[in-house]
């Protein structure tokens, strides 16, 4: 697969990895044993980052598109995120609560359709 496929399955900023990991293909039994026994520049962009946009959507609780509503549109650091969880903007706040009324949603959405599934 391509490096930017790999990256982003284990969850790490691509331009971030070294340069041999950016430059090759990876199999999945690679991949797989990455997950399995990380090296350790794998470990460490895992613990400090820089994070791409989903991870630090998911680290933050809001959405991707919450994250560029507040601005946040470059990679960060896990002392960088840690800064906005002890000190959240109003922005993050906002989107925070944003994010569990759209997630609350399709969770009754989908129990909703399960319903009617059921009753059919």
């Amino acid at each position: 697969m391509k490096p930017s496929t790999a990256a982003q399955k284990l969850g790490i900023l691509l331009s971030a990895a070294p340069e041999s990991f950016q430059q090759s293909t990876i199999s999945r039994d690679e991949l797989d044993a990455l997950r399995a026994d990380p090296p350790a520049w794998l470990t460490e962009l895992r613990k400090n980052g820089p994070f791409p946009r989903d991870v630090i959507a998911q680290k933050l609780g809001v959405s991707k598109s919450g994250l560029i509503r507040g601005g946040i549109t470059e990679p960060l650091n896990s002392d960088e995120i840690g800064e906005l969880i002890a000190n959240p903007p109003e922005w993050l706040i906002h989107e925070r609560a944003v994010h569990r009324e759209v997630v609350a949603e399709a969770a009754r959405q989908k129990e909703a359709r399960k319903a009617q599934a059921t009753e059919a």
